[in-house]
């Protein structure tokens, strides 16, 4: 597991695409250049799962808010390419986003996920989120309605 750079967009992006496209990922319909990608994330974590030169996954963190209070909050993003699903990639990203997270002072994680989406669900309830609520027709996709369900984790290192 390695910190992402800007040398590793061109790959994070295409896996990005990949969500984009199987259309259960995200209401995003493409994929932002670096600069915008860059500018709306946390600095740190920012974490890819590469073997030798190849980037398998990545995840990250963006804020909720620029509002100071909620400096401790932030929202997971996490893809991994189709080839390599179910090999423990998206855990191993997660689990060290979580780590990683909490040594930069982040005390709640929240992830928006739609329903359809049940890998992600699975996912995130292993490693400790709970379901908070769903969001019913919360935004569009491509002209139809779409649910989210809304997890968080609350850090036991931060209190």
């Amino acid at each position: 597991m390695d910190q992402m750079t800007a040398s590793d967009w061109e790959q994070v992006r295409a896996i990005y695409l990949e969500g984009v496209r199987e259309g259960n990922s995200t209401f995003e319909t493409e994929a932002p250049s670096w600069e915008a990608w860059d500018e709306s994330h946390l600095e740190h974590p920012r974490l890819v799962m590469r073997v030798r030169d190849k980037v398998f996954g990545w995840a990250a963190l963006s804020p909720v808010s620029k509002r100071s209070v909620y400096s401790g909050v932030a929202e997971v993003t996490i893809y991994v390419t189709a080839s390599a699903r179910g090999k423990g990639i998206g855990r191993a990203l997660l689990e060290q986003l979580i780590e990683e997270s909490e040594q930069a002072g982040i005390w709640t994680l929240q992830a928006s996920i739609f329903p359809e989406n049940v890998a992600s669900i699975e996912l995130h309830l292993k490693c400790g989120f709970r379901e908070v609520g769903k969001r019913e027709r919360i935004a569009k996709l491509k002209g139809v309605w779409r649910d989210t369900i809304l997890f968080e984790r609350r850090s036991k290192a931060i209190s």
